[in-house]
């Protein structure tokens, strides 16, 4: 059986391929990028809507077949940025992009 589950949740996830081409985006994505298309995205490049230093950065997250996590701060509210590979059948697809907001007193535990 196969779910939707990510379609509504309060996670912004986005998926492009190894050339970068948008080819899904959940709600919460969509809401995210509104002011840049919305769900109009989807087929458009996400090269297109990054200055140079973080195409680079796809770039090689894509070659090298690497992840990458940071967080930004913007008009107040933090969010924690992850960008990782996705596979199918054992063969790199592309990108997965999750957008996590994040309060500001997260807690921190260790567990060792």
């Amino acid at each position: 059986m196969q779910t939707k589950w990510s379609q509504e949740s309060q996670v912004s996830i986005m998926v492009c391929d190894t050339e970068g081409i948008i080819l899904s985006m959940n709600d919460k994505a969509a809401r995210v990028f509104k002011k840049s298309g919305g769900l109009d995205l989807i087929g458009k490049n996400v090269m297109d809507c990054h200055p140079e230093y973080a195409q680079k950065k796809i770039h090689e997250l894509i070659n090298n077949n690497q992840s990458n996590c940071y967080t930004v701060e913007k008009n107040g509210r933090k969010t924690l940025l992850f960008q990782t590979p996705w596979y199918e059948n054992g063969k790199l697809m592309g990108l997965v992009d999750f957008i996590f907001e994040v309060p500001s007193d997260i807690p921190h535990h260790h567990r060792d």
